[in-house]
């Protein structure tokens, strides 16, 4: 498997304006996603041979774009559904198609475009009822019908087991947003304090306001290609190292580890096993980051710190600028931008290329980029490196 990750290169990223920017459809900010990405990598859409789509909540993103942009005689065309973790599944798949001869480049494209004018953000999201045992019928019983709610009690999980604080998960918030603020395409800029995230309203206790990603529109795509293309790009090329994925499958019931561990516990370490490499080696994280308790979470997970100590981690500082564990540092989906698991790949590109100007990590050698979607129900993770290994 390593033979084959390091066959492939990430050599083009392109990022549409993202936000809230109206007036343009799903499909609209994926195909400008897809043209950016490849003009970034030095080719032409006739270079391209694949594509792997992938729809936000709003969809309208399919294999028709293929016939939007005009490509002919694909290799390899496919829309692929994991939710969070789904980009990171992409590349994974992209780098496996040009290893078995099927493409020699294929764009990945998320796109999604939920926002309205007058519309409050969460109403993007709208309520989800659930159904079936356990945990998953507290639904029906007491009424927690969003993503938020049912983030909210796995948080809680984390908080009763381990002592993890508010507080802590603040930390988080506040130092993402410290990146942020050196981040030109961030939504969100303006510096906060523990005090700030305290003081912002609840949305599901024990989860507040600042704990909680943004809603934007947009798209970001990634330019997946062979590796002995890397000398004649015109960027450094982004190697791939090491990659894996799970799907817990987890019961949700009285019993489970559901919350206090993830996907994430046997994917990270995975990932890192096949790149040769521990959590020591690795320079900078991009963790996904719907929540901040997923970010105390998945570090616990891939091993950066014990179990229950990643709230005291973040409290430490080590997460933003000038920490030991530089982590999100273009804000990610807390205050730069949210398009599922393209948003921490996106950054993961900028930061191994060495183009982060003034949040830029020093070294970046090698980084970590995670993927989870659903209600922790599926994990992507990814090891790549500024140069081959």
């Amino acid at each position: 498997m390593t033979n084959l990750a390091s066959r492939a290169i990430i050599a083009g990223l392109g990022i549409t304006d993202v936000g809230r920017v109206y007036g343009r459809s799903a499909a609209d900010f994926a195909a400008d996603a897809v043209r950016r990405a490849v003009a970034d990598a030095g080719m032409t859409l006739q270079d391209v041979d694949g594509m792997l789509v992938s729809s936000g909540v709003s969809g309208g993103v399919d294999v028709k774009l293929a016939r939007r942009l005009g490509l002919q005689d694909l290799g390899i065309l496919s829309q692929i559904s994991q939710v969070g973790s789904t980009a990171l599944s992409q590349v994974q798949i992209a780098a496996l198609a040009i290893a078995g001869g099927l493409a020699e480049t294929v764009v990945c494209v998320h796109a999604d475009a939920p926002l309205r004018q007058a519309q409050r953000s969460g109403a993007a999201y709208g309520e989800r009822v659930s159904q079936g045992a356990g945990f998953t019928a507290l639904a029906a019983a007491s009424g927690p019908r969003s993503p938020t709610a049912a983030y909210a009690l796995a948080a809680r999980r984390h908080m009763q087991r381990y002592g993890t604080t508010s507080e802590q998960f603040g930390a988080v918030a506040v130092a993402q947003r410290g990146w942020a603020s050196m981040n030109p395409i961030a939504v969100f800029r303006d510096p906060i304090t523990l005090e700030d995230h305290q003081a912002s309203r609840w949305t599901v206790e024990p989860l507040h306001l600042l704990d909680c990603c943004m809603v934007s529109n947009g798209g970001v795509a990634v330019v997946v290609t062979r590796a002995d293309r890397a000398g004649d790009l015109p960027h450094p090329p982004v190697h791939l190292w090491g990659w894996s994925q799970s799907h817990p499958g987890y019961t949700l019931g009285c019993g489970s580890n559901w919350g206090l561990t993830t996907g994430a516990s046997l994917a990270g370490p995975a990932a890192m096993e096949m790149a040769g490499v521990g959590p020591r080696q690795i320079d900078f994280r991009q963790i996904y980051d719907c929540y901040t308790y997923t970010v105390v979470v998945t570090l616990e997970d891939y091993g950066f710190c014990a179990k229950g100590e990643g709230g005291p981690l973040a409290a430490s500082g080590a997460l933003g600028p000038g920490g030991d564990l530089p982590t999100n540092t273009g804000g990610g989906q807390l205050s730069g931008f949210y398009l599922w698991g393209m948003t921490p790949l996106a950054e993961a590109v900028i930061q191994a290329r060495g183009e982060g100007g003034g949040r830029q990590v020093s070294p970046h050698d090698l980084g970590i980029v995670s993927g989870n979607g659903g209600i922790l129900d599926h994990h992507s993770c990814l090891v790549i490196g500024s140069h081959p290994r």
